[in-house]
């Protein structure tokens, strides 16, 4: 692990949650232990619905409360679209952007991706940046390269390590219940690490969390954490559940 870099475990609700998921937060936060606590920080990313209910359920329970995506722009004729000064104002400390579902359902493009992450850093929220390959990408050994690409076209200059989290998230891996061996992951990893020292510096580069999403789990949390490079990471349907969610962050106990 990279022991210098303290570790975040965030939860991606994606569209689950209503006013009866804050039972399940609560539990999080029960079991969110001074012992726990003093190693790993917790982040939850609830639909836009439930970001002010947990920003204040979360008070004193020592968990960041982020977003799942933001508008590019501050404000204006946007209908539906929720920017990052709302999602400050609502309590968020941090939002997901270029989530390999918002790139693929809504076409969003690297440098969209980027203009979100510019909104969230202009807001003061932390930007959560995810990177990954499809598996058709995979296979055809382009892994490496749609990552670098992604990074370079999403990541704003100007950045430091209070600003943005990269999430590795292997589309395929996503929800499939498959993930990659520790070698693939701690491949990517590196070359994110490395890539990063031309975009944030190499100061800043060896302060940025670099996080690992794709069927996280109990059961695998231990070994994918143990990896070189991976300071975390980006849950997906575990994080639904306190004891899944906690299971995973106790990897690092």
């Amino acid at each position: 692990m990279s022991r210098s870099i303290r570790p975040l475990v965030a939860g991606n609700w994606k569209m689950n949650g209503l006013q009866v998921s804050l039972d399940e937060f609560d539990k999080i936060g029960a079991g969110n232990d001074i012992g726990l606590r003093r190693v790993v920080d917790l982040m939850i990313c609830p639909p836009a619905t439930l970001v002010s209910a947990l920003s204040h359920a979360a008070i004193g329970q020592a968990i960041l409360i982020g977003a799942q995506d933001c508008h590019a722009r501050d404000n204006g004729a946007h209908t539906g679209d929720i920017s990052a000064a709302m999602l400050a104002d609502a309590g968020a400390t941090a939002v997901i952007v270029g989530h390999s579902e918002r790139r693929a359902d809504h076409g969003e493009t690297d440098s969209t991706v980027r203009a979100k992450a510019e909104a969230a850093h202009r807001n003061g929220l932390l930007a959560i940046i995810c990177v990954g390959e499809t598996r058709t990408e995979r296979e055809a050994g382009k892994t490496l390269a749609i990552v670098r690409r992604q990074l370079k076209g999403s990541v704003p200059d100007g950045m430091t390590a209070r600003d943005i989290v990269i999430a590795y998230e292997p589309v395929w891996a996503i929800g499939t219940g498959l993930t990659p061996t520790a070698k693939d992951v701690e491949e990517v990893h590196a070359l994110i690490r490395t890539d990063l020292k031309k975009l944030v510096g190499k100061d800043e580069s060896d302060k940025v969390r670099i996080l690992y999403g794709g069927s996280v789990k109990p059961s695998n949390a231990i070994e994918l954490m143990g990896v070189a490079n991976v300071d975390g990471a980006l849950v997906g349907g575990a994080s639904l559940k306190a004891d899944d969610f906690l299971g995973i962050a106790s990897a690092y106990r």
